[in-house]
């Protein structure tokens, strides 16, 4: 049960935080910390919490944040992904732009991914991010439905460039969003969920663009498809600024008792919630941390892929003798549709088709990049700087795979499908790097705690009280030695 003084008057401890901090130690060696270098929830919940919430409060306060949160950030990410992929549906619908020309289109929407992606985000820490990136889905909801009154190869260009510069902040955006609502060891389960939103997007996408071929009136179907989705997108934008909240300290939807709650539940993981202040040490550990550059391998492994599934996989699918309104079905509920072909179809198109679905058993590895970030990143500036880069080069290397499918290597596009069998083997070495870090640096951090324990006499009591006092210092994960790392 919560205090009968949960009520009361929050007031934040006041002093300073030195963000030069060089070690794990160095935060311990201050008392205080003001609200302006702390975390947001220092405002609400303070630096020592003194509240008691049982598990069975905090199981219902979880299902109700999971009821209001989970199923907006499904819906953009739904969207993102869907809206992203429409140029591979028109590509088998009469599309004006074929041969290399279609490459280029294809690469645009990365170009103007890549060059918004770090002011972006920089931006962004400067508004609520709800209402910031509900804004960026309608701008780009009506980007999408322009598509259907553009003529020629530039226009395309520069409407999947500045396409690409819209949704630049959405994958951080919900990485940061999630941060804020759930524990560390919830966090690659809820990713998971909107990820997995993106499982029905072939089948939302697929269906619309096949129904789309049936028009017979003055709009071409490639055009229609367009204005349809974009459409949706304006929709979602409107739902994000209405009823998704900036933050659990500004959640409508919650008491003044539950949002503390909210808040007690995600100290303890030391990764805080938010802070409005840009903080360059953060930005310069970010860089010297291995793991971004381990990260940096493992995106450039899964994004050249990305770049040549999401443009060519109705390519391909057709390629294998299917016709265009058979490559849109074939593309929806693809393991199902994948096993139904293989057994109704006999010879090499139904094995190629099972081929190409099988690839989707990779689908887990950008989620779980996205949980790693989310989970093993502390301060709010190296999180938001981590999720930049991350998002930069999976950018880059979808512009690179753009291209890993050329025109004269139709129909089997065999460069393009060896090499992402090697990237896929060599982001498999990545991961096995990333986990042998992190546990290589929890078992440095509990050394470092048994020393500031043994240096300061510290009992029990203490460490605990020292835990919480820390957990919303918007600390990094490198200066904070409470901060845990997952596998």
């Amino acid at each position: 049960m919560a205090p009968s003084d949960v009520e009361k008057t929050i007031e934040p401890v006041e002093a300073e935080v030195g963000p030069t901090a060089d070690t794990d130690a160095a935060a311990f060696d201050k008392d205080e910390v003001s609200s302006a270098e702390g975390d947001d929830a220092l405002k609400l919940a303070g630096a020592h919490h003194g509240y008691q919430f049982d598990d069975k409060y905090y199981s219902r306060l979880r299902r109700k944040i999971d009821l209001r949160v989970m199923p907006l950030l499904i819906f953009v990410y739904f969207t993102q992904f869907l809206d992203k992929n429409i140029l591979s549906y028109a590509s088998i619908m009469d599309f004006p732009v074929t041969g290399i020309l279609y490459n280029d289109v294809a690469q645009a929407f990365y170009m103007g991914f890549l060059v918004w992606m770090f002011p972006t985000q920089y931006i962004g820490q400067k508004f609520p991010i709800a209402k910031y990136l509900g804004t960026h889905i309608i701008l780009w909801g009506g980007l999408v439905m322009l598509h259907a009154v553009c003529r020629n190869f530039s226009g395309f260009y520069a409407l999947r460039f500045f396409l690409g510069m819209l949704e630049a902040c959405v994958s951080p955006s919900l990485i940061l969003i999630v941060s804020m609502w759930y524990k560390q060891n919830e966090r690659a389960t809820r990713i998971g969920w909107f990820y997995a939103g993106n499982l029905s997007t072939s089948v939302v996408g697929g269906a619309v663009a096949y129904g789309a071929t049936f028009y017979q009136g003055a709009i071409q179907p490639w055009k229609l498809l367009y204005l349809i989705l974009g459409a949706l997108a304006i929709t979602n934008g409107i739902l994000v600024i209405l009823f998704l909240p900036d933050s659990p300290n500004t959640a409508t939807f919650l008491s003044k008792e539950e949002k503390i709650a909210a808040l007690e539940r995600i100290r303890l993981d030391q990764a805080g919630t938010h802070n409005s202040k840009i903080k360059r040490y953060q930005i310069t550990e970010t860089f010297k941390d291995i793991r971004t550059w381990i990260m940096f391998l493992i995106i450039m492994c899964i994004g050249i892929p990305n770049g040549g599934n999401s443009a060519f996989s109705n390519i391909i699918t057709k390629s294998f003798g299917w016709t265009s309104r058979q490559s849109l079905l074939l593309d929806m509920p693809r393991a199902a549709i994948g096993g139904v072909a293989v057994v109704a179809y006999s010879g090499q198109k139904g094995v190629l088709q099972f081929a190409q679905l099988f690839q989707n058993l990779s689908a887990p590895g950008f989620p779980l990049c996205y949980a790693w970030n989310a989970s093993n990143t502390g301060g709010h500036t190296k999180k938001v700087t981590v999720n930049s880069f991350t998002l930069f080069t999976f950018g880059v290397g979808s512009v690179v795979g753009t291209y890993i499918f050329l025109p004269q290597n139709a129909p089997g596009y065999i460069p393009g499908k060896a090499a992402i069998v090697v990237l896929t083997v060599v982001m498999m070495l990545c991961c096995v790097a990333m986990a042998y870090v992190n546990v290589r640096w929890n078992k440095q951090k509990k050394a470092e705690l048994e020393r500031l324990i043994a240096d300061n006499g510290w009992t029990e009591e203490d460490v605990n009280r020292e835990r919480e006092r820390v957990a919303f210092l918007d600390l990094t994960d490198r200066e904070n030695v409470f901060f845990t790392y997952t596998r």
